[in-house]
This record gives C-alpha cells, sequence and structure tokens, in this order.
C-alpha cells in the first residue's frame, strides 16, 4: 500500500514486525471461542477530544494482515474528534476483526495523541511565521510513526537522523575544544566525504553565538535555553544572515513569548515524549 510520504518498504517492515510480535502462531482465545464462519461489524469508538492519526495506517494494516476485512471510514488523519465519534467501521470475519484489534488501537492511540499534542503547541502560534519542529526524542524504531503523526497534527518534522543533517550540539562542542574548532571539523568532514549536508549548530550563550558569527559557514544557528529577551538579543546580532532556532525548556505556557521574537523556528521534544494517548477502543457495532 503506498501513502504519500511514507518509506512503503519501512511500513511493510514495521507491520510484519508487528504482526509477529503480537500474533505470534496464532490468536488461540479467538480461535477457540469464535466460530470460524462468524460474521460482524466493530466500530472504532473515539473517547477522547483530539486529532485523530493512524487512519491510513490502519488501512495499511487491514491490506496486510486481514485483507478480507472492508473498512468504512467516516473521519479521515487530522480531523478533530470528540468523544462518541466513530472513526471507522470494520466488517467481516469476527475472528479477523479480534486478530487486528490490539495492533491498530496500539498505533492509533498513539499516533492519535502525538497529533493532539502538536495541534495544541500549533494553535498556540497561530499567526506568526515560526515552523514549529520536532526532534529525535523519538520511541526506537517507531521514529516514522511518531514524525508522521506530527504532520498530521500540523507541524514540521527536522532531521530524521543523525545521517540527513548536521547538528553541532554541545557535547560535539565540548569534544571538539570550541564551537570554532567544531564548525571546522565539519566543513573538512564534508569535503573529504563529498556530502552535502545542511549544517545547524548550538549555542549555549553570547560568547558562542559571537563565535559562530565571526565562524559564519553554517546554515542554521540553534539558541538553546535562551530566555524570550535573550533570543531578541541574539536576533538582533544574527541580523537575518543565518535561520535561527530556539529550543530548550519550550513549553505551552511560553511558546508564544518564544514565537513572538521573530524566531524562524522552535525545536519541540515534548511531542514526541511528553504525549498523552489518545482513548480509542474498537467495539462490536
Amino acid at each position: 500500500m503506498r501513502i504519500e510520504g511514507i518509506d512503503a518498504v519501512e511500513l511493510e517492515d514495521f507491520i510484519n514486525r508487528a504482526i509477529k510480535e503480537d500474533l505470534g502462531d496464532g490468536d488461540h482465545t479467538s480461535l477457540a471461542c469464535i466460530d470460524e464462519a462468524a460474521q460482524g461489524t466493530a466500530n472504532l469508538l473515539v473517547k477522547d477530544a483530539g486529532v485523530l492519526a493512524g487512519v491510513e495506517l490502519a488501512k495499511a494494516i487491514l491490506a496486510q494482515l486481514t485483507p478480507e476485512l472492508s473498512i468504512e471510514v467516516f473521519l479521515e488523519d487530522g480531523a478533530k474528534v470528540a468523544v462518541g465519534d466513530i472513526a471507522f467501521r470494520l466488517s467481516g470475519p469476527s475472528q479477523s476483526i479480534l486478530k487486528v484489534e490490539r495492533l491498530i488501537l496500539n498505533c492509533m492511540q498513539r499516533m492519535s495523541g502525538i497529533a493532539s499534542l502538536t495541534a495544541r503547541y500549533v494553535e498556540e502560534v497561530a499567526g506568526l511565521k515560526v515552523q514549529l519542529l520536532d526532534t529525535r526524542k523519538t520511541t526506537p524504531t517507531l521514529r516514522f510513526l511518531e514524525k508522521w503523526a506530527v504532520r498530521i497534527g500540523g507541524g514540521n518534522n527536522y532531521r530524521t537522523g543523525l545521517y540527513d543533517r548536521i547538528m553541532i550540539k554541545d557535547n560535539h562542542i565540548d569534544f571538539c575544544g570550541d564551537v570554532q574548532t567544531a564548525i571546522q571539523q565539519v566543513l573538512f568532514y564534508l569535503v573529504a566525504e563529498n556530502k552535502d549536508l545542511a549544517i545547524t549548530v548550538e549555542v549555549r550563550d553570547m560568547a558562542e553565538l559571537e563565535a559562530v558569527l565571526e565562524m559564519g559557514q553554517v546554515d542554521r544557528i540553534m539558541l538553546d535555553n535562551f530566555s524570550p529577551a535573550e533570543i531578541k538579543t541574539a536576533l538582533a546580532k544574527i541580523k537575518g544572515e543565518f535561520e535561527t532556532e530556539a529550543s530548550g525548556g519550550i513549553t505551552l505556557e511560553n511558546l508564544r513569548a518564544y514565537a513572538e521574537t521573530g524566531v524562524d523556528f522552535i525545536s519541540v521534544g515534548a511531542l514526541t515524549h511528553s504525549f498523552q494517548s489518545l482513548d480509542l477502543s474498537l467495539k462490536k457495532s
């Protein structure tokens, strides 16, 4: 099954691993209790307010695991949902509905929780030019799902992993000795390896910012744990010569203040590590 923006091979592999983990050599409870010929229907019920995510994933799971089931979709990914809404209805063999139930719920509850939290952050900066970014603070092997959910919630993805962008952070700087040495080493490496990667450099104070401005040759400056007032001062020094990003200590309560500084990007790890899953259930209809 092809889904825009999702690697089909990665998706298929994830579903296969999830099936193996949950199903093993069979759903023995359903095989024992439910007649093989029994047919039924079940509704995906929403039990929380939020943003729905994972409907397209559910379709892919069904196509791969239980193609004998049909799905009637009432609410698509990104829909704002309320308690009592029905996202979709499954119809077909009762054993198959029970076989796929937990896998679909586990994925959709998690993705919907991330999408819902992301949407709250996005709403908080409505009308401002800033872009809200996720981070690499994701569940191992589930990053593509969690970043997918961020997009559904209206946020933007940052780098996928360590391989698709240079990000010089505090530990890199400390191990190199100083920020200018770290930047120079990166530039040497990119030339030697014939790689074309954007460069973000993190600065922790005004002294490091001045050193980066003197050195240049980066794409984005990440202002880490700066207050909104400090960011305004930093932006006046940067003068639009580099992309700017605020990160660290940013919450829903102070997000608007950071966005109003005029910074280009705000990255928030909480989107994928501090969400609450949306309560969903699959019940016989």
